[in-house]
């Protein structure tokens, strides 16, 4: 009688165990074929922020133009930066700058996304929304430059024709930074609403049904369900947003050079007049590690109480 042997399907085989030095072996293969990939990022990384900012962090600690060697001073140039004027002077502009561009720019590109979202579901119309951002800022400064010109701007050609006084946008100590904010507003409005479209996308539609079942009307199921959903991704764009506008720089130097008087010295402008106008260049150290400490400092507030990294859907 012959005796037939089972063999296990080849599917219900385990696999051979590799050992333990194979296992060292493979995965430290994978770490260099990854560290391969990452090479030129980090090598970029190292020598065009990392060394840069150490750097900048011991030139605030000394007295410094490019002609000569840096001197150690301490503290003497933060010291000093507390009892400048114009320091303070540059904080308030700024922040009468991020205050106009936050409102606007928040509210206006939550409007858009949620018009992207329910309206508009053409692929060309929020393609077109991004267009602005894409266009270099400083050729969107000067486009703005020209449009809104006392003398030959279309737009005060505009407002002219209607019979009202023409307006110095960037000439007035009262419109100068608001202005300013407007031509930043105008370029990424798109690209902050297609963030916020992209946490729209996100929200299950099963929510928005349930909610409708209830009678919860629009307005209810907005403040309700859309605006805690989208906690998360609002957070973010604040975030992003607030360290951008702290570090607005080129619509400045293109339109107003920090004119008219100190209406318009943000403190990136303030820093820049200060190590290549001055070159003083240990004084505007400090100042940009005072700056990079406040952004710091901003964006762990609004991490921390906005509860960032939170979601209502878990």
């Amino acid at each position: 009688m012959t005796t037939i042997t089972k063999h296990p399907p080849a599917t219900a085989r385990k696999a051979p165990r590799r050992s333990k030095p194979g296992l060292r072996m493979a995965k430290l293969r994978d770490f260099r074929i990854a560290l391969l990939f990452i090479l030129p990022a980090l090598i970029g990384l190292v020598v065009f922020s990392l060394v840069p900012t150490i750097r900048g962090i011991y030139l605030s600690f000394t007295e410094y133009s490019i002609l000569g060697e840096p001197t150690w001073i301490g503290l003497d140039n933060y010291t000093a930066v507390f009892k400048d004027d114009l320091f303070w002077n540059a904080m308030a502009v700024t922040l009468q700058y991020v205050a106009i561009n936050i409102v606007f720019q928040t509210v206006i590109a939550l409007g858009l996304a949620l018009l992207m979202h329910r309206v508009a579901k053409s692929t060309f119309i929020r393609g077109a929304l991004l267009l602005p951002f894409l266009v270099a800022n400083v050729i969107v400064a000067l486009l703005w430059f020209w449009m809104l010109d006392y003398q030959i701007g279309i737009v005060n050609e505009f407002i002219s024709w209607l019979g009202l006084p023409r307006v110095a946008f960037f000439g007035s100590e009262q419109w100068a930074i608001p202005t300013i904010a407007f031509v930043n507003v105008w370029r990424h409005m798109g690209y902050t609403a297609l963030l916020i479209f992209a946490g729209l996308q996100a929200i299950p539609r099963h929510v928005y049904e349930v909610a409708s079942l209830d009678g919860a009307s629009p307005t209810r199921t907005f403040w309700s369900i859309t605006m805690p959903l989208l906690r998360p991704v609002l957070v973010l764009v604040l975030v992003v947003t607030v360290i951008g506008s702290f570090q607005v720089f080129d619509t400045v130097a293109v339109t107003t050079q920090g004119g008219p008087v100190n209406a318009t010295r943000v403190i990136q402008m303030y820093i820049y007049q200060k190590a290549f106008g001055e070159s003083d260049f240990g004084y505007a150290s400090a100042l940009s590690v005072i700056l990079f400490v406040i952004l710091a400092l901003v964006a762990f507030v609004q991490m921390k109480f906005l509860k960032g990294n939170e979601s209502d859907l878990d």
